[in-house]
């Protein structure tokens, strides 16, 4: 079986999609399929080429198996809503140009832009193949959330596309339960709705003894870390984090923020205007790095602005956290609160409560045994989203879309 996967994000980007598709194509691949990723010139966050690339229109790699194919889109940096569908609208179009020449049984676009969508719908209406919506965001009522588009008729239009291709595709694989109920109810079949939830890949994050040259490097030894990996994006609430920290009375709790991203300057100098001590800013990590700075931190900070559309999210880093026994401090409701509540994995505060937010801090740095049992909590959370498992799943929903088109010709 030969699978076509279009994707905006792939390593050596490390953000969550990037990761999830990696993974997975590599359990696929094991299992016997052909892939074929189309993605972009490694970019993100920060709308900058990596080095060692350049944005060319058309370049092929094979890396452990996967055929890789990079193909020109519109760069810039990552600030103005305009400049960023640019981005996406322009890889849509050279995704959809290249992908409609490669040989392919079936075809998968993941979200959270949906533009790559509009690809896998054109090529799988001119190749007659069918198609996967990997939903990964409710996007774009996700950029309505965040004040990245203003109410009116361009966001109305896109969320009529958005409803039309739902309807179109083969099967839709979301990231969570509750993004399967708010599709069927606004009437997608619920046959074709395959939940495939994040994970963590448990043989590369595990448990390991802290760092303790890392820690000197970064003047952390014997501080309670609590540590933010990440994108540091206009949804993750983490100007408020930052205002809160100002009210944090203790100088063994430190909080470690590693990443890039749109909001990234905005809340560095909001650090230095508070004066704060107790908090450290690193750029972007590779992803075979971010095992090592997890090792040393103590607490997994998870949180989003506050939301209902947040509700119905769950993010990753709380399955790579676990993975490694560390709790996470949560600030986001719903969904991923019932998981980590469920497991005993961390504790969760209100998003956006400052008062909660800082007794849930001092909650977790002081209560030896309560912390304890949380990191058993993790071990059994972890296993549970084993993303092997997760991606043989997956697998075999692509397999039986497949065998019942092949079945009908």
């Amino acid at each position: 079986m030969k699978i076509l996967f279009i994707t905006d994000n792939f390593p050596p980007e490390v953000n969550a999609p990037a990761t999830r598709t990696y993974e997975h194509c590599r359990e696929w691949i094991q299992s016997g399929a052909e892939i074929t990723i189309i993605t972009c010139t490694p970019n993100f966050p920060n709308g900058k080429v990596y080095q060692g690339y350049k944005n060319k229109l058309y370049q092929k790699e094979i890396h452990e198996g996967i055929t890789i194919i990079r193909v020109w889109s519109y760069i810039a940096p990552n600030n103005g809503f305009i400049k960023r569908v640019l981005d996406y609208f322009s890889f849509s179009i050279m995704a959809f140009l290249v992908g409609v020449f490669q040989k392919h049984d079936i075809i998968i676009a993941t979200s959270p832009q949906f533009f790559t969508t509009w690809s896998a719908w054109g090529i799988s209406k001119i190749r007659s193949k069918p198609w996967i919506f990997e939903l990964r965001d409710l996007w774009p009522e996700s950029i309505r959330t965040v004040g990245a588009m203003k109410e009116g008729i361009a966001l109305r239009l896109l969320e009529k596309i958005e409803l039309a291709l739902y309807h179109d595709a083969n099967y839709i694989i979301p990231v969570t339960n509750a993004f399967k109920e708010n599709l069927i109810k606004r009437g997608v079949d619920a046959e074709k709705i395959k939940v495939i939830t994040n994970g963590a890949n448990i043989k590369y994050f595990f448990m390991r003894k802290k760092e303790q040259q890392l820690l000197k490097e970064l003047n952390l030894t014997n501080k309670f870390v609590f540590g933010y990996i990440g994108t540091h994006g206009m949804a993750h609430s983490l100007d408020f984090i930052v205002q809160s920290i100002a009210k944090i009375d203790s100088d063994s709790i430190h909080f470690l923020f590693i990443g890039d991203g749109s909001m990234k300057s905005t809340i560095i100098e909001l650090a230095s205007k508070l004066s704060l001590k107790n908090i450290t800013f690193l750029d972007s990590i590779p992803k075979e790095e971010v095992p090592r700075y997890l090792s040393i931190i103590d607490v997994s900070l998870a949180p989003l602005i506050k939301s209902d559309t947040f509700k119905t999210v769950i993010p990753s880093k709380i399955f790579e956290a676990s993975a490694m026994q560390k709790p996470t401090l949560l600030g986001v409701e719903g969904e991923a609160q019932k998981i980590l509540e469920h497991y005993h994995a961390g504790l969760c505060f209100k998003p956006e409560e400052e008062d909660d937010f800082i007794s849930k801090v001092y909650r977790l740095a002081k209560d030896k045994e309560a912390y304890s049992r949380y990191q058993k909590g993790c071990s059994a959370l972890a296993q549970a989203y084993n993303r092997q498992l997760l991606a043989k799943q997956m697998l075999q929903h692509i397999e039986t879309l497949y065998q019942e088109k092949t079945n009908l010709t």
